[in-house]
């Protein structure tokens, strides 16, 4: 009997009791209240943490709050448009709302000013209309993911022959960092980072690419993006030196393809028709920008966009199976072509490299990196950018040299400049005895930048107003 009892009414009152998320949750002060995130909510929360922002998330999904909260996030389950979930969630101590939640981002909005109008309020949205509705309803910013994802990938394909530089941000007034793609037929494409004469012909350094710093002696290949230091005029003169060579005039992209009309698509759109460059568009759904109506992902579609002699194409699909296939079908039917694919999943970034892309952007990376920059007004070259800046405090080199340090290998980090009472340099010198009293600007990716931070715990310097 005691068995049976245990077994069929004991063990399922255990399984089957209610877990309340809110008392897993530790005190909060100074932290953000994210509402509804819909992209991929753990890329934000390990970029929040490690950061050392403090965050709590209401989501109205059961089940999907339970399964973040058992991996060790700060989730409620409750609704953004109730005035008791932000209540739970601490609203008087908070600094930020963020909400995600799209066709309830206003009622989100007037829910949270109906309790405070003394906190920030950023809202995300997939539909770049909708911005001044936002604003209007209270919000203080309003940050498009996909339309910025758009607009890099088109810049991406149309830098091959624009004279103007983009991406560049100034660390002092003799210093900018930028990236530049390498195009196919470029003179520097085969040469060895050491051979390639950049810094002799110019005056801009190389400070990295896939790799941080870049190796010597690797090979500088079609498609590489990279990643340059140096005063205004000298990268204006690099991308000049790229530009003098005469093939190429013959990788001018004349013709475009740009699959999926929707935000991103559009928003690539804009920035290849001003370029001047013809357009050939493909959508399921049929209205005015669409050339093409149809599958993007169908080889009859492709070849009717006639990608046989185009010099782009911009897959800009909303499902990742889409756009892979996509990807495999326009690189199987030009093998010249320049691929630039949007993914929604992080993960997919790889398969999409695998499947022939020659730039790959993650929404998920996108929208997280735009929430940090909002939130931190921290340095990056673009919030679709691949590479961060960072500047600290010189703490963890005081008493030895740049030589001896480890940073480098412990973090995969680049320090790439200094600063003290006499300005900022770019010749850092390896010798050089650190202080303490010197800032230092580091470059990495997004993991690297992570793990500076989790080794050294430092804090980051906030840039001046």
């Amino acid at each position: 009997m005691g068995f049976f009892t245990l077994l069929l009414i004991i063990i399922p009152l255990f399984i089957g009791a209610e877990v309340n998320l809110d008392d897993r949750l530790t005190p909060k002060q100074d932290h953000i209240i994210i509402c509804e995130y819909r992209r991929d909510s753990t890329v934000l929360f390990d970029e929040l943490e490690e950061l050392g922002i403090e965050y709590i998330l209401i989501a109205s999904g059961e089940e999907n709050a339970k399964d973040l909260s058992d991996a060790g996030y700060s989730v409620i389950h409750g609704s953004p448009q109730d005035m008791r979930a932000f209540e739970r969630a601490s609203i008087d101590a908070a600094r930020a709302v963020i909400t995600d939640a799209e066709d309830v981002n206003v009622n989100t909005i007037l829910t949270v000013q109906s309790i405070t109008t003394d906190i920030g309020i950023i809202t995300l949205t997939d539909d770049s209309d909708m911005r001044s509705v936002l604003l209007d309803a209270g919000a203080d910013t309003v940050l498009s993911p996909h339309g910025v994802l758009g607009r890099r990938l088109a810049e991406k394909a149309v830098s091959s022959f624009s004279s103007e530089l983009t991406d560049t941000i100034e660390l002092g007034s003799e210093m900018e960092i930028t990236e530049i793609p390498i195009q196919p037929g470029n003179q520097l494409v085969g040469a060895r980072v050491r051979n390639s004469g950049i810094r002799e012909q110019t005056g801009a350094n190389i400070i990295g690419e896939l790799q941080l710093p870049p190796n010597p002696d690797a090979v500088i290949r079609s498609n590489t993006v990279l990643l340059l230091s140096g005063a205004h005029d000298e990268l204006e003169a690099f991308d000049d030196f790229t530009q003098s060579y005469p093939y190429r005039t013959l990788r001018r992209h004349e013709r475009v393809i740009i699959a999926g009309q929707g935000e991103v698509g559009q928003a690539a759109r804009e920035i290849v028709v001003k370029e001047g460059l013809d357009v050939t568009t493909i959508d399921v759904e049929d209205h005015d920008s669409v050339d093409i109506v149809g599958d993007a992902s169908s080889n009859k579609n492709l070849q009717a966009a006639e990608i046989e002699t185009a010099g782009a194409i911009i897959v800009g699909l909303p499902d990742d199976s889409a756009s892979l296939l996509t990807t495999v079908l326009a690189r199987s039917l030009n093998s010249d072509i320049e691929i630039l694919t949007r993914v929604s999943d992080i993960d997919a970034t790889q398969k999409a490299l695998s499947a022939g892309a020659d730039y790959v952007l993650p929404v998920p990376r996108v929208s997280a990196r735009m929430v940090v920059s909002e939130l931190r007004g921290e340095d990056i070259l673009a919030p679709a950018s691949q590479i961060r800046l960072l500047r600290v405090p010189a703490d963890p080199l005081v008493g030895s040299t740049l030589a001896e340090s480890s940073i480098y290998e412990e973090t995969g980090c680049r320090i790439i400049a200094v600063e003290d009472d006499s300005g900022l340099t770019s010749t850092v010198d390896p010798q050089r005895r650190f202080t303490g009293d010197e800032r230092i600007v580091l470059v990495g990716s997004c993991e690297a930048i992570q793990e500076f931070r989790k080794q050294f715990n430092v804090s980051m310097i906030e840039p001046e107003a």
